[in-house]
């Protein structure tokens, strides 16, 4: 598969696209910075462009920005995606002093970059911090969800080779605001218990 990483050089961005060179997908760094993008491409084995050349001609958009740069970038990003499906991993949360909490937004990142795109966008891995990414194959199960089944089902298998337990399948893409809000639980969780929180699904066949 190939695979734009947009925010590729970002913590969560790169340890992920590292992930993904090590499955043996072709890979693209992006970022605003195309020399940057080529410099940490450099280091994984991947190749690197600025974010609008970087998602041509690829099987699956990987949106990795920090969460404030969602969707601006998304928006920007519109006409250069086109078609092609895409993957929302961000996450808005509130800091407080009492804890991290969710979005006051009633719908999640994910929806409202749907929104401004022309292609489906599925959402998956909130619940993966980028420091365990980067160690390797991260402890649990990755969720996601989406509304196009061909957006889903790539998004899926990226997802099965980032975990060491399942990538599952967690329904329409209204889903992304529980995703997303596990996000703050895991956080705190981490926080309080000084840990690497994720998340596994039991139950299932």
């Amino acid at each position: 598969m190939k695979i734009a990483v947009v925010g590729g050089t970002g913590d969560f961005g790169l340890a992920l696209a590292r992930r993904l060179v090590e499955a043996g997908d072709d890979v693209v760094v992006g970022s605003r910075d195309a020399e940057r993008a080529r410099a940490s491409a450099h280091e994984i084995g991947a190749s690197g462009a600025a974010n609008e050349d970087a998602v041509h001609g690829v099987d699956l958009v990987v949106l990795a920005v920090k969460s404030d740069a969602a969707l601006p970038t998304a928006e920007a990003l519109a006409d250069a995606i086109g078609r092609t499906p895409v993957l929302s991993v961000a996450t808005e949360l509130r800091f407080a002093k009492d804890g991290v909490h969710p979005t006051l937004d009633p719908r999640s990142i994910a929806e409202r970059t749907q929104d401004l795109l022309h292609g489906p966008v599925a959402a998956g891995l909130q619940s993966l911090a980028a420091a365990s990414v980067a160690a390797g194959p991260v402890d649990g199960d990755a969720l996601v969800c989406g509304d196009d089944p061909d957006a889903k089902r790539l998004a899926l298998e990226l997802a099965g080779k980032v975990v060491a337990g399942r990538a599952l399948d967690a329904g329409p893409l209204a889903s992304a605001r529980a995703l997303e809000g596990m996000t703050a639980v895991l956080v705190n969780l981490n926080r309080r218990y000084k840990g690497h929180a994720g998340v596994r699904i039991v139950g299932l066949p």
